[in-house]
């Protein structure tokens, strides 16, 4: 299979690994990007044994309204059973870096609330050290020069988005030439630095579950 194969194989099994938990009432949390896409076009078929879903970004909002989807602002929800999304990079402790498509505030919001994360992906994104996807960092824009030069001091080469502008307003710095082997600590230490909304790293709040797309089939892998 190839890599898109492989992103449907892996939306179709989120599915498949969420309906049974399903009810009438049920809310589900959805991502950004790609993968996220191929769950929002399999999950469609479903749309009558559930209530609605909560976007974290406008994409895919539009995407699953037009769908026939029903979308909830999150304040209006009062809790999530799932959260699914991909990664742009994953290892074997489930933690992860996204953000590839600068929505990463609004996925690291809704994944907080759901009880359970479960992160979809093909094999490609597996990794045993986290860093050679840069990591993205999401920026008030008045302070994006200072953030750079703190991250700098951190051992990472920032490099500006240039012309991307997030659903909340906000910039993004890529920051190249780490390797995370501390992703917790890093991820706390970033989110430190004034000005940063917050970084791409989503280790203090791990995927619960993994469906890796593989040649062999997708395989689920917990944390």
């Amino acid at each position: 299979m190839n890599q898109d194969e492989l992103k449907r194989a892996v939306g179709q099994a989120a599915v498949d690994y969420i309906l049974p938990h399903l009810e009438k009432d049920s809310i589900i949390g959805v991502g950004t990007g790609s993968t996220a896409n191929c769950f929002i076009d399999a999950l469609a078929a479903h749309k009558l044994k559930f209530d609605g879903a909560v976007a974290s970004s406008e994409a895919s909002a539009k995407r699953l309204r037009d769908h026939g989807i029903e979308v909830y602002d999150l304040n209006s929800v009062s809790g999530l059973d799932f959260y699914i999304d991909g990664a742009d990079e994953i290892n074997h402790q489930l933690e992860m870096i996204k953000g590839g498509g600068a929505a990463l505030t609004r996925e690291k919001i809704v994944g907080a609330v759901a009880r359970q994360f479960i992160c979809i992906a093909d094999e490609s994104k597996l990794v045993p050290v986290m860093g050679k996807f840069p990591l993205p960092v999401e920026v008030i824009p008045m302070a994006r020069s200072y953030v750079a030069r703190e991250l700098v001091k951190l051992g990472g080469d920032p490099v500006y988005r240039t012309g991307v502008v997030t659903d909340n307003g906000g910039h993004i710095l890529d920051v190249y030439n780490l390797s995370i082997t501390q992703a917790k600590e890093l991820e706390t230490r970033i989110n430190q630095i004034t000005g940063v909304i917050t970084n791409g790293l989503f280790a203090l709040r791990p995927a619960n579950v993994l469906l890796l797309g593989t040649q062999d089939g997708v395989k689920t892998v917990k944390a």
